[in-house]
C-alpha cells in the first residue's frame, strides 16, 4: 500500500517525485524500491500531458480570451532566446527539485514550444531521473532533513 501511495504522490502535479520520495523515505520504503516506483510514477503522466494538452490548446483557441492566453503563452515560449537552448533548458526545468518545476511543467512547456513526443519525452525523463537522484540522496542520506 505504501508503494502505491508513493507512486500516486509522484504522479500528482506540484508535489510529483519530490513529494513521493520524501513520503517513501518517511515510510521506511527501501531506497531502490522508492526510487524506481517514484520515477515511474512521475514519468507515467508525461505522454498523456503532451498528447492531450495540445488538443486542449487547439480547443481553447476557438474562444477569444482563452485563445488570446494560449497565443500569448506560445509566442513567449517560442522566443529567440529559447531556440538555442531548448533541450538543455527543458532538462534543467525538470531536473531542479523546486516547487513549480518538474515533469508536469516540463510537459506543458514542451507543448507550448511545439516539441514532439519523441524529442520531448527523453529530455523530460532524464530530468526526472536527475531530480530523483537529487531527492533520493537528500531524503535517504541526509538524516533529519525532511524527517
Amino acid at each position: 500500500m505504501q508503494l502505491l501511495t508513493a507512486f500516486l504522490i509522484s504522479m500528482a502535479p506540484v508535489v510529483e517525485l519530490r513529494g513521493g520520495i520524501i513520503y517513501a523515505a518517511a515510510s521506511g520504503i527501501p531506497f531502490i524500491e522508492a526510487f524506481v516506483v517514484c520515477l515511474m510514477g512521475n514519468i507515467f503522466p508525461v505522454p498523456f500531458i503532451i498528447l492531450f494538452t495540445r488538443r486542449v490548446f487547439t480547443y481553447l483557441s476557438r474562444f477569444k480570451r482563452a485563445g488570446n492566453m494560449v497565443c500569448w503563452m506560445e509566442s513567449h515560449a517560442r522566443g529567440k532566446a529559447w531556440s538555442k537552448y531548448t533541450m538543455l533548458g527543458l532538462f534543467v526545468l525538470v531536473a531542479i527539485p523546486l516547487p513549480g518545476t518538474g515533469a508536469w511543467t516540463g510537459s506543458l512547456v514542451a507543448v507550448a514550444l511545439d516539441m514532439r513526443m519523441k524529442r520531448a519525452f527523453p529530455v523530460i525523463a532524464l530530468g526526472v531521473l536527475a531530480a530523483g537522484i537529487i531527492m533520493s540522496v537528500v531524503s535517504f542520506y541526509i538524516p533529519g532533513l525532511f524527517l
